[in-house]
């Protein structure tokens, strides 16, 4: 079963992060799914694949009624992001979905219909988790043409998807990174092939430096915290981006 740890808690405003499935089977990537609480509401980013549904229900039941997740926030179109989606609709037919509108005929093939998805538009938008109101911030190219990230200003995260993604090796798999200048190897080539656009990179990076932050929480591998969350912007914004085989 994946582990279940909190990033931050203060009164019933909490954030969980379920990580490191130790049975997950070595074909399926590995992936980390956040739950937000708030006043008896939850909201869980970018739930994950089918595969490994049976693993991050059961972490999450360990903390939280799954009965109070009523929504997801899916920060694109890939399999192991929201390909669970059925399932969970299968456990709460009203469940909603949080989604760019590009992806609004396309994730439907995971289930849903017109009534399940929220579409966001380009810009984002506020999404309210009981008293908090959280953001959809645009992270469009990185790496999907609609693409978005979620921002929590009192717990000072920003939830990111693919940026500040890794790819750890067993005998570094830690929940949050230890020693930076080791963990950004595990980062560098992915980073580089996988997202599109210089532009689009300097304009989140711009963006997401005047943020005040103390978490900066990728959908793979370990978590940046502390000083960490800048040094992670600033190597971002100076790296080449859009290569391809190299």
């Amino acid at each position: 079963m994946k582990q279940s740890v909190v990033l931050y808690e203060n009164g019933d405003h909490r954030w969980l992060v379920l990580a490191r499935d130790p049975e997950r089977p070595d074909y399926v990537i590995d992936t980390n799914e956040y739950v937000v609480e708030s006043g008896g509401d939850a909201l869980m980013t970018d739930p994950g694949g089918m595969e490994i549904f049976p693993a991050v229900f059961s972490a999450v039941s360990e903390r939280v009624d799954p009965k109070r997740i009523g929504r997801l926030f899916a920060s694109h179109q890939d399999p192991d992001i929201i390909s669970s989606l059925g399932l969970w609709m299968d456990f709460n037919p009203g469940i909603r979905c949080y989604l760019s509108r590009l992806w609004a005929t396309f994730v439907p093939h995971f289930g849903g219909d017109d009534t399940t998805f929220h579409l966001l538009d380009d810009a984002g938008e506020p999404i309210q988790v009981g008293s908090q109101t959280l953001e959809a911030m645009p992270a469009h190219y990185l790496h999907s043409s609609g693409n978005f990230h979620l921002h929590d200003p009192r717990a000072k995260l920003l939830f990111t998807g693919d940026v500040g993604a890794a790819m750890l090796p067993p005998e570094e798999d830690e929940v949050f990174v230890s020693d930076f200048d080791r963990h950004i190897r595990h980062a560098e080539g992915f980073h580089r092939r996988w997202m599109g656009s210089n532009t689009a990179k300097r304009d989140w990076c711009e963006r997401a430096a005047k943020l005040d932050l103390d978490l900066l929480c990728p959908q793979h591998g370990a978590i940046y915290q502390g000083d960490d969350v800048m040094r992670f912007i600033n190597w971002f914004d100076e790296l080449e981006v859009g290569r391809t085989w190299q």
